[in-house]
């Protein structure tokens, strides 16, 4: 089992199919005023930073980091495909989209997730991060949970 990330553009034929599978997976559990992801186009306009991940030369999964100014980061649209979790793909594109922050002297990294996301809290918390109040764009709302780890 090899795994690669590489940056990809998110119009790409494939980060655009797996943000469709993204929204395909979260979209039956939020409302539409629940639903913080950003489209393609907003990815571009953002200036996020996009990768994918290779398992064995297959794409299954993507994230991104956009940088707000020397403040924070925040992880944008990360997903690993569901037949490919529990083999340690998440965690590997997590710390490659921190390292990517750190890189940049950013020393806070935070994330917005929905709470249906059970296995991504988990993987968040496993790295450190901890729930925190609405940032940024975000506001109180159930069925959203507000993250950040500060990096060293």
């Amino acid at each position: 089992m090899r795994v690669h990330i590489q940056p990809e553009q998110p119009d790409s034929a494939v980060a655009r199919a797996l943000i469709a599978e993204l929204d395909a997976v979260l979209n039956p559990h939020y409302p539409p005023e629940s639903r913080h992801g950003y489209s393609v186009e907003k990815l571009i306009q953002q200036g996020v930073a996009f990768f994918v991940v290779y398992l064995d030369k297959q794409p299954v999964g993507c994230g991104g980091v956009q940088i707000f100014g020397n403040e924070y980061a925040e992880l944008k649209r990360m997903f690993v495909r569901p037949g490919f979790r529990g083999r340690g793909v998440g965690k590997q594109l997590l710390a490659h989209l921190e390292a990517y922050a750190a890189e940049r002297g950013i020393r806070v990294l935070r994330l917005e997730t929905g709470v249906a996301q059970t296995e991504a809290i988990g993987l968040y918390e496993g790295f450190g991060f901890r729930r925190i109040p609405p940032f940024g764009p975000y506001f109180e709302d159930p069925l959203s949970i507000c993250m950040e780890k500060k990096l060293s």
